[in-house]
């Protein structure tokens, strides 16, 4: 009789976590907006304050997710969709161990995007804004 109530119990706690779990993912949104961003070199060119003739970074993208993490490369990160639309989509992700980040992609067309990131690398806080323009093939 007890463990039938106790049965009872933890099958209630897992329905509810699994609908806790359901609830979160829906309101996350979608990432349709960084699978639709080309494959290829990418070059970002610092803007916004920085000084004129500002460094160009050149960035090989085969997932468009780790666009969001420039800040954290290869590192293992969960990602989670805080918002999009059809031209834009912002990214909040955890990288254990290696820290945070809340990263907006907005794309303009097939080969140019504007990056807007920031968060903690290495116990420090970062904050950039890079324009992306794609180039070809990697």
């Amino acid at each position: 009789m007890k463990m039938n109530i106790v049965y009872k119990a933890m099958t209630g706690v897992l329905l509810l976590c699994a609908g806790t779990a359901a609830m979160a993912w829906a309101q996350g949104g979608d990432l349709s907006l960084l699978q639709s961003i080309d494959r290829g070199m990418w070059q970002l060119r610092a803007v916004g304050g920085g000084p004129s003739g500002a460094s160009v970074n050149q960035i090989c993208v085969g997932d468009p997710i780790k666009l969001t993490q420039i800040q954290h490369g290869t590192a293992l990160c969960e990602h989670y969709v805080v918002r999009s639309s059809p031209t834009a989509v912002t990214v909040s992700y955890s990288c254990k161990g290696a820290g945070q980040g809340l990263t907006t992609i907005r794309k303009e067309s097939g080969k140019l995007i504007h990056i807007q990131s920031q968060g903690i690398r290495n116990n420090s806080p970062f904050s950039f804004a890079v324009e992306g323009r794609y180039t070809g093939a990697c």
